[in-house]
């Protein structure tokens, strides 16, 4: 059974720091969220609360319409996989699996089934009599999920548990995260310090600073369109260039008038940073710019673009375009005609 979850101006202090101020958010029955931050943001702290490990100092946790804010961890029906495995190492891969359905006194037959079943689902048949020093640390990783899944949980909870694997098996590991996820329609929530994780593998990214939620949103829109300058400049990589407001609600940028995204802060005459992404942009071999470093990354190339004011942008381009980019050539840097987001001015054009 799928649940939704729903966080309700929790608060959460240690001493005089305040982790989570007021955080709301709503989590929809078999949703993916992913929560995205810098350290100390609080969300690995969101989801302690949610798990029953720390208590809120204020808000309410609401599971299915039902208030858990005072209801202990263990009668929370919540399974959580941790960035360290957390296996018993005298147990083997089945056993570890079937623990929580022997602490809950289920038949030693039934849980050698869901052992074997979950163990498939999570790609390791076979594999049930080894014990963790015998297993990757993929394959650990695994167990512990199948661990998690096997008391039927209506909520699951990841907390960062791909961080201590090599980059391939984090890739391979992540999919088969989402294809389970899917699979079961289980509502989950996933802490995560690494962007491409986040946006690659959640419904919602909810992006948080200082304790309060800065936007939830589909990966595309937080990417396409940022509620704010600080996730615009945390999601991916993003250009401040100044500029200046015009009438009508656009901003001048290299000779060209943009349309602004969302309201207008700021009056005519006013001078702002656009913030644009590096796509935003379109180079041509000749002009006042200069390329002063051009990085292949397969199917793009970034150039770092000097440009008249002073100002330097980086931009990509597909690769099979940057064909005479090379650093020292001149070019001419042109923005797309789209909506941007403005921000308080920070630099100051040469």
């Amino acid at each position: 059974m799928t649940v939704p979850v729903q966080l309700k101006q929790l608060r959460r202090e240690f001493g005089s720091t305040v982790a989570l101020d007021g955080l709301d958010l709503d989590i929809a029955p078999g949703e993916l969220v992913a929560l995205l931050g810098p350290s100390g943001c609080g969300k690995t702290t969101a989801l302690r609360i949610v798990a029953g490990f720390e208590s809120a100092d204020g808000g309410e946790l609401l599971m299915d319409g039902e208030d858990i804010t005072s209801v202990p961890a263990h009668r929370r029906d919540i399974g959580m996989v941790f960035q360290s495995y957390s296996l018993f190492p005298n147990m083997t891969a089945a056993e570890n699996v079937a623990y929580g359905l022997r602490v809950r006194g289920v038949s030693s037959r039934e849980r050698a089934a869901r052992a074997g079943e979950l163990l498939d689902l999570v790609g390791l048949p076979g594999r049930g009599g080894h014990y963790p020093h015998q297993l990757s640390g993929g394959q650990q990783q695994r167990v512990a999920l199948a661990r998690a899944l096997a008391i039927r949980p209506r909520v699951l909870l990841l907390d960062e548990p791909l961080s201590a694997l090599d980059a391939k098996v984090r890739l391979s590991l992540r999919e088969e995260i989402r294809r389970i996820q899917l699979e079961l329609g289980i509502t989950t929530v996933f802490v995560t310090h690494d962007q491409e994780e986040a946006l690659s593998m959640a419904d919602r990214v909810a992006v948080m600073k200082d304790g309060r939620l800065e936007q939830c949103a589909a990966p595309s829109e937080l990417y396409d369109r940022p509620a704010t300058p600080f996730v615009a400049e945390f999601v991916g990589t993003m250009n401040r260039v100044p500029g200046v407001v015009g009438a009508g609600g656009v901003v001048e940028l290299f000779g060209r008038r943009l349309p602004v995204q969302g309201e207008a802060v700021f009056g005519a005459g006013a001078e702002v940073d656009v913030l644009i992404r590096p796509e935003g942009f379109a180079v041509t071999a000749g002009g006042a710019s200069v390329v002063r470093v051009a990085t292949f990354m397969g199917a793009t190339t970034r150039l770092h673009v000097s440009t008249p004011s002073g100002v330097e942008v980086k931009v990509d381009v597909p690769s099979w375009e940057a064909d005479g980019l090379v650093p020292g050539v001149s070019c001419e840097v042109v923005p797309h005609e789209k909506p941007v987001l403005v921000a308080e001015r920070t630099l100051s054009p040469a």
